[in-house]
């Protein structure tokens, strides 16, 4: 495992633009909730509290064209969208699961840690 550490540090920027796109906040959460089931765009909405209409449209159409999520207009009245996760999309299911496991395990450390940084700081 060290020696893979290594290499993609060494390597990053054969990688750094793909991480760009799929491991920003927004898209991390977004496909976390598809891992769940296929939801529509205000559902998203709903379940990620404080994203703005246009950050969810943007990183829809991002993770769409990274093949990572599936977009289906769907033929009710009015036309509905539904979006679905990918193959691919859910290769990362099991890396996101771990990184969300580590937040909640963690969470606490690095908040003491930020009001410690923020105290020792002039002014």
């Amino acid at each position: 495992m060290a020696e893979f550490a290594n290499e993609a540090l060494i390597d990053a920027r054969k990688t750094r633009r793909i991480l760009e796109n799929i491991a920003n906040k927004w898209s991390v959460l977004i496909l976390t909730v598809l891992c769940s089931k296929p939801s529509r765009f205000n559902e998203i909405m709903r379940r990620l509290d404080g994203i703005t209409h246009k950050a969810l449209a943007e990183a829809l159409k991002r993770l769409e064209r990274n093949g990572l999520i599936k977009r289906e207009v769907l033929p009710t009245s009015p036309v509905g969208v539904e979006y679905t996760i990918t193959p691919l999309g859910r290769s990362l299911q099991a890396p996101f699961e771990a990184l969300y496991c580590w937040a909640l395990a963690h969470g606490a450390e690095v908040e003491t840690a930020q009001a410690d940084y923020d105290r020792r700081q002039p002014g």
